[in-house]
């Protein structure tokens, strides 16, 4: 469970910097700086680590006790 959410903290982490070097915006590295494709996949790597950060998040509600993973969905009252 926790292995997700460092996974998906790495990834987010990560593809932040790729956004920086794409747009230009972090200019420290001379091979990333500037380059759009940079972006794009800074963009792809960030959404797939907040996908490991809610799958995560959902993995721990189910284990705390609620079997939907969903707090509040709307269903019967317990």
């Amino acid at each position: 469970m926790w292995t997700r959410g460092v996974i998906g903290v790495v990834l987010c982490l990560v593809g932040l910097v790729w956004i920086g070097q794409g747009t230009n915006a972090l200019s420290n590295s001379k091979l990333m700086s500037g380059h759009g494709q940079y972006t794009a996949l800074g963009v792809v790597v960030l959404v797939v680590g907040l996908a490991f950060l809610a799958w995560a998040a959902r993995v721990r509600r189910r284990v705390a006790g609620d079997p939907t993973g969903l707090e509040g969905d709307g269903g019967p009252e317990r």
